[in-house]
């Protein structure tokens, strides 16, 4: 194999495909990165779990296929200076050329690698300018891998929608996306794969899966996982986003995330930040006996009860961090039922609801 590609397309590729491969593993081949020079170049990798299939324009000198470790390829691709770099079996190395230097990883054993899973069936196709909202959803999924029906992402179909849920049990998020639909589909899927798709994907983007696996490929490219276990949240969580409301505030996204952001280092331990609505704006405050205390006005429109409720500052970001851009609605409920944030649906008809718990007062 012997191949000339640009280097910040290559080194790009090349991470994005270590990025999804495990960092230790007991076989190193699980931990390769296959490349396969035809056309173009190919850069695919599978831990068995994960799967992925990138593409990069290059000028092909010698076809051939090699497994070379993931991690040590994608470093050096990205330290590299020179806006060409030449890839090249050099006997049992791959050489990684510049005009002024050269590296050289080790072949690893291509038979032994068990391949990157074909894509399961189409189910249908979405945009990916609406897919990339699956990002803000994935906010409210858990990071502790010791609950993983947390970890995910519930995606279900129907003719027109493509409904997407998390929820960490504090928060929780809700998107419908356009939808062209082949089969449907009811599945919980791993959050960091699904939002490194969503991440990556550009124009049409097909969805394939089956009880398994599910897979998000456009154009060349393909990026598949296992799925997790039984389809979570049920509708049960979804009801909660249809609850009676004490009060209606209107308010620039924006604007209070950047008060939220300044109150919370005024928020004490337990890193809390209270919103209080008055009749045409909001007052968020911070307040600890050994840091201080702040308070900032937000204008808004407002409807209903004056209520004040107390949030962790990092929930409360992070979703006001998924409207930006954008003005939104707070419904607000009395005691410690939950917060529910909405906007309209933007030009691309995503429609985004994120719901947020309250904490107990603090003293």
């Amino acid at each position: 194999m012997d191949l000339t590609a640009t280097t910040a397309d290559l080194a790009s590729a090349a991470a994005e495909v270590a990025r999804l491969l495990p960092a230790r593993v007991l076989d190193p081949v699980l931990a390769g990165l296959r490349l396969r020079a035809g056309t173009d170049v190919e850069i695919a990798g599978s831990d068995q779990e994960h799967g992925v299939r990138l593409t990069v324009n290059a000028t092909v000198h010698t076809e051939g296929e090699v497994l070379v470790p993931a991690k040590p390829l994608a470093a050096t691709l990205q330290a590299l200076d020179d806006p060409q770099v030449r890839l090249k079996v050099e006997g049992q190395r791959l050489a990684v050329r510049t005009p002024t230097s050269r590296f050289a990883l080790p072949l690893l054993d291509l038979a032994t690698h068990p391949g990157v899973p074909e894509l399961p069936p189409l189910r249908g196709h979405v945009g990916a300018a609406s897919l990339r909202m699956i990002t803000a959803v994935a906010g409210a999924a858990s990071k502790d891998d010791a609950l993983p029906i947390f970890t995910g992402i519930r995606v279900q179909s129907d003719e027109q929608k493509l409904h997407v849920m998390a929820t960490d049990r504090y928060r929780m998020a809700y998107a419908t996306l356009p939808w062209e639909q082949s089969g449907r589909i009811d599945l919980l899927v791993p959050a960091k794969p699904l939002t490194e798709a969503a991440r990556q994907a550009h124009g049409r983007v097909a969805l394939h899966a089956n009880e398994d696996r599910i897979a998000l490929a456009w154009a060349t490219n393909s990026i598949s996982t296992a799925l997790l276990a039984a389809p979570f949240p049920d509708d049960r969580a979804r009801r909660l986003l249809e609850a009676d409301i004490d009060s209606t505030v209107l308010v620039d996204a924006d604007s209070l995330a950047r008060a939220v952001r300044r109150a919370t280092p005024y928020g004490g331990p337990h890193q809390a930040v209270t919103i209080q609505v008055e009749d045409s704006e909001i007052r968020v405050k911070g307040s600890d006996p050994q840091q201080g205390e702040s308070e900032e006005f937000v204008k808004a429109t407002v409807e209903g009860d004056r209520l004040t409720k107390t949030f962790q500052a990092r929930y409360l970001a992070d979703a006001l961090k998924a409207f930006a851009g954008r003005r939104i609605e707070l419904k607000i409920q009395d005691g410690l039922r939950s917060t529910v944030l909405t906007s309209p649906p933007g030009e691309d008809g995503v429609e985004l609801t994120y719901l947020v718990v309250p904490m107990r007062s603090v003293a």
